[in-house]
This record gives structure tokens, sequence and C-alpha cells, in this order.
């Protein structure tokens, strides 16, 4: 899923130092007057037409991909399971993550002028870290979801219910949003003033608190103690799952077993391995000075990963692959009908 954009960038702590507020300060009255221009590759307008074809035939697979398992998932009786439920909300949000910036940017790859509005880049900036955050709770639960399926595979329908599917869905979408809020309510409230410029293809937190002419040390301690909840703390959880699950796999005498066993957790490691491997990139990658080069970093992560995952999870998956044939029957003797 690739998708937690804005989280992912805090290990650049604002290295400019701390601006004075100057005269021209903006209240907060005039938000309609603030305009922000996203910079992207303006330098390089052959590359943004090359990026343009390639995000726009990305973004169409996302949305075809994950639309697919949504649909799939409600529709076929067989997918109605816990592993199921919760592939559809990563699925759904995985939508919602890349429609808040991805139509934007291609606009602004064909196009001059590369302004947005302060309220558009504050929605656009809070939707995304939304999904970012709960993305990362998401994973955690669907870990546990895997470690309860091998461990305890004989009580797996009596822990895993109905209930507490919906709890555990909840409570990711609640704490995304809650991290969510409080970061855009933090950002919100700083003075801007001087020429915004957002060094970026889209809002993204970091980059929007940059521009602000004041102190913003209360934004740093909130956006390092969020990565710590909602990055590293979901990733320590799945670890210990995988260790659990591990361990009961190697214990298991025929090789058949450990083959299934293994079989019903290797997508979601799969994703796990992608979205968290790219993490583990931008933080121990060496510092570039080539603007651009990260730049592109982070529309990989920000594009591809969300492209992926529907991607992975249906390519061995002989129980997506039996929905899609009966699905495709029934639309063909509907045809015939």
């Amino acid at each position: 899923m690739g998708i937690c954009t804005d989280l992912l960038n805090s290990h650049a702590l604002f290295s400019s130092g701390s601006l004075q507020v100057q005269n021209s300060k903006v209240d907060r009255m005039n938000w309609t007057d603030i305009e922000f221009v996203l910079q992207g590759l303006s330098e390089y307008p052959r590359v943004e037409k090359l990026l343009f074809v390639m995000c726009l035939m990305m973004y169409l697979v996302i949305l075809l991909g994950n639309s697919t398992l949504i649909i799939l998932t409600l529709l076929d009786s067989c997918l109605h399971t816990p592993m199921y439920f919760f592939l559809g909300n990563l699925s759904f949000l995985d939508i919602w993550y890349t429609s808040s910036f991805i139509p934007s940017m291609l606009i602004h790859f064909l196009s001059q002028k590369k302004t947005i509005s302060f309220t558009r880049c504050v929605v656009q900036m809070s939707v995304s870290y939304t999904m970012g955050s709960t993305e990362c709770v998401l994973l955690a639960v669907m870990a546990y979801d895997r470690y309860v399926a091998i461990c305890n595979p004989l009580r797996y329908s009596i822990i895993i219910s109905k209930a507490l599917c919906i709890q555990m869905a909840a409570l990711s979408w609640g704490l995304g949003f809650l991290n969510s809020l409080t970061e855009t309510i933090l950002a919100i409230r700083l003075p801007f003033c001087g020429k915004n410029v957002i060094n970026h293809f889209a809002c993204e937190i970091l980059a929007f608190v940059k521009l602000a002419c004041t102190d913003i040390s209360l934004n740093e301690i909130t956006i390092m103690l969020g990565n710590v909840i909602f990055l590293f703390s979901p990733l320590l959880l799945i670890c210990i799952s995988y260790i659990f699950i591990l361990s009961t796999v190697l214990r298991i005498n025929s090789a058949e077993g450990r083959k299934k066993a293994f079989s019903t957790c290797s997508a979601h490691l799969t994703v796990v391995t992608v979205f968290y491997g790219t993490i583990l990139f931008m933080y121990m990658k060496p510092k570039s000075k080539d603007s651009a080069f990260n730049k592109l970093i982070a529309l990989f992560y920000g594009v591809v990963t969300p492209m992926l995952n529907p991607i992975i999870y249906s390519l061995r998956n002989t129980e997506v692959h039996g929905a899609m044939r009966k699905l495709m029957t029934r639309q063909w003797f509907w045809r015939k009908g």
C-alpha cells in the first residue's frame, strides 16, 4: 500500500531553521486568500509529461484492482471471512488515499499554473494523512488475524467474531482520523507569510508546516510522536505476530501442512514487506542533494504500493480467482438471458 507518505518524511527535521514572524503575517480569517504552489518537477517538463502517462495508467489499475476486490468480497459468500473483510477495508483505503492527490497531480503535470488553494491543500493533506495512519494500524490488525488463524485454528471463529472484526476496523479508522485531526488542527493554526511554494507533487504535512513563519517545535514533537505510534508500534506488533506464526508452522510435521499454513499469510506478509521495506529504505538511504530523486522515491511509495496491493492478494489466491470466475459466469448468463 503502500501508502504513509506524510509520516515517512519526519526524519528531515526542518533543517532550514526557525523563521521570524513578519509584518505581512496572514490572519487566520483570510485562509481563502492563501494559495500554495506545488513545485513538483516543474524544471523537467518532459519528465512531467512522462509521469502523467505512467501515473494515469497506475491510477486506473488502482481503481480497477481495488474496486474489483471490494465488489468480490461483497458479492461472493465464500469471501465473507475476516481476512477478506479487512482486505476490503484496505482496498477502500487505497482508493481514497490515491484519489486525494493523484487527480490534482495529473492536472498539474500538464498545466503551467500549479497552484492549490489553502482549503484544498488542507483537505488533501488531511485525507492522505488519515489513510496513511489507518493503513499502518490495519496492517497490524490483519497480522493479528493471521496469528489467530495459524496459532489457534480451532478457536478462530470464536475469537475473530464478526463483532470483533467491525470493532478492530473501526479502531483502525478512528485512530487514523484522530491522528490526522490532531496534526491538521496544529498545522492550520500556524501563520503563513511570503511565497508559499511546496517543493513536492502534493500537500504533505511536513512540507506544509515548513512554510510557517513561526516556531514549529510543537508540530515537530507531535509528528515524531505520531511516527512512533503509527509506524513502529504496528511494525513491532506485526513482527511479534509472525514470530509466533513461524514458531507454530515449524512445529507442523507434514510439509503439506506447513505449505498450507504459509500460503494463508504469504500475501499479507508480502504487502507488509513492500510497505515497510519502502519506509526503511526512506529512513536508511543516504541523504541525497538531488531533490528530484527524492520526489520520485516519494511518488513510488505513494502510487506504486497501492497499485501492488490488489495484485499481490489476487495473483495466487484461488479463492479470489474462483469468485472472479463465478462473477464473470453470472454476467455471461445475464447477457445471454
